[in-house]
């Protein structure tokens, strides 16, 4: 007896469109099958940083990234790879990513923070020895960085801080016009309240915890603010922050040691930036390290491809307090986790998915920006540590609007063309007739920019802000100095054309730089001194410094050739009320 498959007998009952449409049917419920589990596998990636979260904190792994040594993060990437997806953790897809066009050049930038450390520790002994050479004691730590103004000013001499001189001396002792309700940012007795929620960025807040709660502040004391909170009250009309405010100290300690509860990706700009919110709700800046302190621009860099560097962040913010500008918000180094403190509490998914582990067995990413961000420019840790930059955050747009400037002296930003100000030698008559730099002290406030840029070398100032509030009354603030001490073999003399051009400066300002240009106040030393306090010191190369004394020497010669010129009174504009000695200016 023959017996006829299931098949056989439908192509002789139907023929053979009966069998093709089975054919057909059996096809679709195959797509449907895949789409399906297409679908649940980007559901469980998902949901796979929040799960991972809750095994974590169910398990008690919480504190600092400094209890768990790099090697055992390491080692934890490894299991993850062999064991798959028996434990929560990062998906097989990412791990197994060993790409092949990753740079082990030992000169690019993906290996310098290696190098970097290697030369770390013995930078900061000959800093130290420096130091102690020019009579200053090796106890810095516990001495600190602005002396409280009760203090009798006291001769620079051996075991003296010079730091602390400096600002002991006169220039150094003007006290801002006396601040009335409309000079301040925020007035803590009206009816503000300052929920730490508000000062989120809105474009992310989706990022942060949900289920986290809110502490509330409106009806606390100010001393029991946040120092993040106590910064933003104290910005006014004159300054980002007064001279002897002890929350700009403790806001530095905090940039390094608040846990970090949550990181995103900055969107614009065109190099990668991470917004980092710690768990008191504070938030900083964060620019990872991508060139070691020796490492100068290359000579056929154009200033606007060239790298942002975290050191110049951190040297910016103690050149500007130097300066007595204190225009600049408080930056500080640190030493980040990369795994426990970045990709472990991120919820940017276009972040997450770019972390890779390199064939040195380091972790690394390159997140999404228009230059630099591929696996070629990928910031790679050993095997998990990187060094970076944080800049404390200014109140939130919704709170305190602040208003963008284009810099009269822009540049191009173009490989041939040339901006005005370059042909034209005439060029300051003419911003000089246009608002706001008709009237008020806006373009004396662009002199004292011109010369900060200068001191670091820095050519990237297209913009620059100011608070909406206080109108044209008011100091342009210092923002984004990743592009300064780039090159410490060449002065950029082009970055001096404003003041050139002009031929204006504040009294304050050219006292200030003739104190900082003799030997006992040297601008180099000082800075060196003020550096040494940073977290991740030595912040700059040897020759940056003494680049600095020499830039400030052009700058000095700048004037006096203005001065001869055009006049001492109609180049050097008085902004003290009386006299120096009476601690009152116009700023």
């Amino acid at each position: 007896m023959i017996f006829a498959s299931p098949e056989s007998l439908l192509f002789l009952i139907g023929g053979p469109w009966t069998m093709k449409m089975i054919l057909v049917r059996k096809f679709r419920v195959l797509i449907l099958m895949v789409f399906l589990i297409a679908c649940t596998m980007h559901i469980m990636i998902d949901l796979l940083p929040k799960l991972e979260k809750r095994a974590a904190r169910t398990e008690g792994k919480t504190g600092c990234s400094c209890a768990h040594p790099p090697s055992e993060e390491a080692q934890g990437w490894g299991k993850q790879r062999t064991k798959g997806g028996s434990e929560p953790g990062w998906p097989n897809k990412h791990t197994l990513r060993i790409l092949q066009d990753f740079s082990s050049d030992p000169s690019s930038n993906l290996t310098s923070h290696s190098r970097e450390k290697l030369l770390g520790t013995s930078e900061k002994a000959e800093a130290f020895k420096r130091l102690e050479q020019n009579g200053i004691s090796r106890d810095l730590g516990h001495k600190p960085l602005i002396q409280d103004g009760s203090l009798d000013a006291q001769p620079v001499g051996k075991g003296r801080s010079k730091l602390a001189a400096l600002f002991e001396q006169p220039l150094y002792k003007i006290a801002t016009p006396e601040l009335a309700e409309e000079d301040v940012l925020f007035n803590v007795n009206s009816d503000i309240r300052f929920n730490p929620k508000a000062a989120e960025n809105q474009d992310w807040q989706n990022e942060g915890n949900e289920d986290e709660e809110f502490l509330p502040t409106a009806e606390t004391a100010v001393d029991s603010y946040p120092n993040w909170l106590k910064f933003h009250i104290g910005i006014n009309r004159y300054e980002l922050y007064s001279r002897h405010n002890p929350a700009i100290e403790a806001l530095l300690q905090d940039l390094v040691s608040q846990k970090i509860t949550s990181v995103a990706m900055k969107s614009g700009g065109t190099q990668l930036k991470l917004i980092m919110t710690f768990q008191n709700y504070g938030q900083a800046l964060f620019k990872p390290m991508k060139q070691t302190r020796e490492q100068e621009t290359p000579p056929d860099f154009f200033y606007f491809s060239d790298y942002e560097r975290h050191n110049a962040e951190i040297a910016a913010f103690h050149l500007d307090r130097i300066l007595d500008f204190r225009r600049v918000p408080p930056v500080a180094g640190r030493l980040v986790n990369m795994t426990r403190e970045i990709r472990d509490v991120t919820r940017d998914k276009k972040l997450w998915r770019t972390f890779f582990i390199s064939p040195a067995n380091n972790i690394c990413f390159y997140g999404e920006c228009s230059y630099y961000c591929s696996t070629e420019h990928a910031l790679c840790g050993k095997p998990d540590q990187i060094e970076g930059s944080l800049a404390a955050f200014l109140p939130d747009l919704s709170l305190a609007k602040r208003k963008t400037w284009r810099n009269p002296w822009r540049r191009s930003y173009h490989k041939r063309k040339k901006a005005e100000w370059e042909v034209d030698p005439d060029y300051c008559e003419e911003v000089k007739q246009t608002p706001p730099y008709d009237s008020g002290t806006r373009i004396l406030d662009i002199m004292d920019m011109t010369i900060f840029d200068f001191l670091m070398g820095n050519m990237d100032r297209h913009h620059y802000e100011t608070f909406e509030k206080f109108g044209n009354e008011t100091f342009i603030i210092h923002l984004d100095n990743g592009r300064g001490f780039g090159k410490y073999s060449h002065d950029e003399l082009s970055i001096l054309v404003p003041l050139n051009q002009c031929c204006r400066i504040r009294k304050s300002t050219y006292l200030r730089l003739q104190l900082l240009a003799k030997e006992e106040y040297k601008l180099s030393h000082l800075m060196e001194e003020s550096l040494l306090k940073d977290k991740v010191a030595p912040i700059l190369y040897q020759l940056h410094l003494e680049a600095m004394d020499r830039r400030l020497r052009i700058v000095l010669n700048a004037v006096s050739d203005c001065i001869e010129k055009d006049g001492y009174v109609n180049v050097v504009e008085n902004d003290f009320d009386t006299d120096v000695n009476t601690i009152t200016t116009k700023r």
